[in-house]
């Protein structure tokens, strides 16, 4: 589903049979202007979807832009100001900052890990944990925010999961119908299994046929020594236990990816607000 898509469903969604409130009080011909008031430090992000709410909802309605998606926000700010009918304005005010609250606090959640992991050589991934529909866009903040997407969905890489693996009755067994089924539709994607202990790494490294390696749930010091004895034969990623407080402790081992599914499914809003001027 389309950004315009989601947008239209979504404002159908809020108006229904109409916004009373705005028709009891606000005359039909009525003008005004708003602007977006940032009320917490953050990374701001959703500019663009704002705007796109606005048009959906009135295409004559005005937007000014001050400030552009990445940018750095301070208590005070004003990213834009939208000008047009009042009724327009406030119908869709409340979607315009349910996107901008969301994404800015995702982009600023993953800012203040990125930064955490400055001096290391280790990036930072988010997860499928995003909310149904709204996945490009949440991964888009993550990108805002200084992030990288780890995949959009089942689609476009093999990831091996601790499931498959038991379903299919080993690490050798699930990696070999991988190729094959592969081979079999003439796709070329990147194969990463997930090993749960030392055991399935070991396993995993005799067999082969992968791109990635995924230690989840390893401790700092096991994570240190798992991604020694892979030695650069293949891309290592650390999941499970890692938050903002421990991410150091972690890429401090030398690995090359860290996934964290709290980057869009555990963050607080972003504060701002949009007020009449």
């Amino acid at each position: 589903m389309t950004t315009d898509e989601i947008i239209k469903q979504a404002l159908a969604e809020d108006i229904g049979g109409g916004d009373h409130t705005s028709f009891a009080t606000i005359p039909p011909d009525s003008q005004g202007s708003a602007r977006l008031l940032i009320k917490e430090q953050g990374i701001l992000c959703g500019v663009d979807v704002a705007v796109k709410v606005f048009h959906h909802m009135d295409p004559l309605l005005r937007v000014e832009i001050f400030l552009t998606d990445g940018t750095p926000v301070q208590k005070g700010d004003i990213a834009f100001s939208v000008t047009g009918k009042t009724r327009s304005i406030l119908q869709s005010e409340r979607l315009a900052l349910n996107f901008m609250q969301r994404l800015s606090g995702i982009a600023t959640a993953t800012n203040r890990v990125v930064k955490k992991l400055e001096g290391f050589h280790t990036r930072l991934l988010d997860t499928r944990k995003t909310t149904p529909l709204l996945r490009e866009l949440e991964k888009y903040a993550v990108r805002t925010g200084g992030g990288f997407n780890h995949r959009m969905g089942l689609f476009d890489m093999i990831m091996i999961k601790d499931n498959h693996v038991d379903y299919s009755g080993g690490i050798a067994r699930a990696i070999d119908r991988v190729r094959e089924y592969l081979f079999h539709i003439h796709q070329h994607l990147k194969v990463e299994i997930e090993v749960r202990n030392f055991d399935e790494l070991q396993q995993a490294l005799d067999h082969g046929g992968i791109d990635r390696i995924m230690l989840d749930n390893f401790v700092p010091a096991a994570l240190k020594e798992a991604v020694g004895i892979i030695d650069g034969r293949y891309e290592t990623e650390a999941s499970g236990g890692i938050t903002e407080d421990n991410v150091q402790d972690f890429a401090s081992t030398g690995v090359d990816y860290i996934s964290m599914g709290a980057l869009t499914h555990q963050i607080r809003s972003l504060d701002m607000s949009l007020k009449a001027k």
